[in-house]
Parts: C-alpha cells; structure tokens; sequence
C-alpha cells in the first residue's frame, strides 16, 4: 500500500494512493460509513495499519472520485515525528567525498528537530549563515510499533514503511568544528520527506533499492541499500537500545552522496520504485 498526504483545499488529510489516483481517506469513511485516521501520523502504529490495509484490499472502489496524482499537491507525511535519526557517512564512497573515514564500529547518527521538515515541492531555504550547504537524498525508515532492544533479526518486523528523504547540511558550519553537526542540520527547511510512504510488505528486498541524489535532472551520485555500512535492520536494533522507539519515528539511513545547492537549483531524491521527491532551492542571501 501507498500513503501520502495531500492538501484539499488547504487542509492536510490522509489519501491512499491507488493505481488510479489519490483516495482521501475521509471519502473512504463517508463511503463506507468507517472512522479510519484521517491523519496519517495516527495510521502508522501497525496495530491500526495492519487491520486498515487488510479492509482496505477487501473493498470494492470503482465508485470512489480518484483524484489524479499529477494533479494533488502533497505536503510531508507529518509534521511531528517524536524522533528524527540521521545518518551520518553510512556509505564509504560519501565519506571519501569529504575525506573522512565512514565510521565502522557504530553507526555515527544524530537527532533532528521537527522544525527542519518540508514536503513535496516546497523550497529549501540555503540559511544567511551558510555559504556551503548541500542535500543529502536518503531512504527513510518508519517506525511502526512501540519497541525497544529489538534484535537485528526482529527488526523489519517494526518498521510500517519506507519512504524518499531529502536531507540538508550547512557544510562549511560542520567543518569549522564537528561539534557543530546538530546547528549544521537543525535549520528550517532542513528535512523534505514524502511524497508517498510505501508500506513495508510492498518492498520485498530493501537492500536492493537504490537510492540518488539529483541535482538539476542529473544523477550526481547513487548506490544501493546493500553497500550501507549499517543497513537498516542494524540501525533500528542500535538506536533501539539507545532508547524506546515509537510509531511515527523517522530513521534516515545516510546518503551516497551529498551535493552544493544554490539558488536556483532543484533537488531531487530518486529511489527505484518509490515516487521522486522534488524540491527546489533559495538562497536566503540573494533575496
């Protein structure tokens, strides 16, 4: 299953996105007299996920208006993840783009504010303090239960789905000192994710996916999953038992490969499979 969620006259609500076009689910409750969550945050705990998905595909919806997906604006998924974890330099090749060595005993990750997030087509703003600041396409995590020490086996059995992330970092803010990695990546607009949250049973091998960074309609760098230095059920066993993750917790697997954006520029994360993200850039410095 595909989730999303879109604007209806400038209100966010939850939609299901079918071969045929975005279903919001309020429709689908007026349709079949149901109170599913309207907000897609309150869908994600699998104990309401699992049920609504298996309803769901019972269900016939050739009489529901589907509203055509070039057509819908999207917002972010949601805007108030209890968590954020990035990722940092979880591929080699992107930690010899900035002449560091990739961390290989644990994973190096860092915790964002939900203030950075942005969705589908907003503008990430290059802050005035920044002269060098770069995107980072990632493959995000969902969290969909409750959990905490999960072991490595047991880990994609918490996950609800994945989804295309565009992270930012005030680069030349981080070099001055590595200390600075929080204010380096804490500015608004900081953090696009969506459009679409594909369900964990649709992706059958998440080590194969390969994720890319573009800039400008041209691949500046892809890799798969599988060349991670800590692939994802590693990454949620480790942050697990560092603390109690909860549904609606984002991990950020890290990138291969970051890029200098300027005024002007649009940013775009591509994974096989999943909906492209699109963001355009502004330099707060030019206006």
């Amino acid at each position: 299953m595909r989730l999303a969620t879109i604007k209806i006259q400038s209100e966010e609500t939850a939609a299901v996105i079918t071969a045929a076009g975005a279903v919001p689910m309020e429709a689908i409750n007026k349709e079949f007299n149901q109170q599913w969550p309207t907000a897609l945050f309150d869908l994600l705990p699998l104990e309401q996920l699992e049920p609504f998905k298996e309803w769901f595909d019972g269900q016939d919806m050739d009489e529901l208006t589907k509203l055509a997906v070039e057509n819908v604006e999207f917002g972010p998924l949601y805007r108030h993840p209890r968590k954020v974890w990035g990722i940092g330099l979880n591929y080699v090749e992107h930690a010899a783009d900035l002449s560091e060595v990739s961390p290989n005993t644990e994973p190096a990750s860092f915790m964002k504010p939900d203030t950075t997030i942005i969705g589908p087509g907003d503008t990430i703003k290059v802050p005035l303090q920044s002269e060098r600041t770069t995107a980072e396409s990632e493959l995000g995590i969902v969290i969909g239960k409750v959990c905490k020490d999960v072991e490595e086996e047991d880990a994609l059995s918490v996950i609800a789905g994945y989804t295309t992330i565009i992270d930012m970092t005030a680069e030349d803010i981080l070099q001055k000192n590595p200390r600075y990695l929080t204010r380096a990546k804490s500015f608004d607009t900081f953090f696009s994710f969506g459009p679409q949250l594909v369900t964990a049973d649709e992706v059958e091998d998440v080590l194969g996916l390969k994720v890319a960074t573009v800039i400008n309609g041209e691949i500046h760098r892809d890799n798969l999953v599988s060349n991670m230095t800590f692939q994802p059920q590693h990454l949620i066993s480790f942050h697990s038992k560092v603390m109690t993750l909860l549904p609606g917790d984002i991990i950020s697997t890290g990138t291969p490969g970051a890029v200098v954006i300027r005024d002007g520029d649009v940013v775009e994360c591509r994974i096989e499979g999943f909906e492209t993200l699109v963001n355009r850039v502004r330099d707060l410095k030019v206006y």
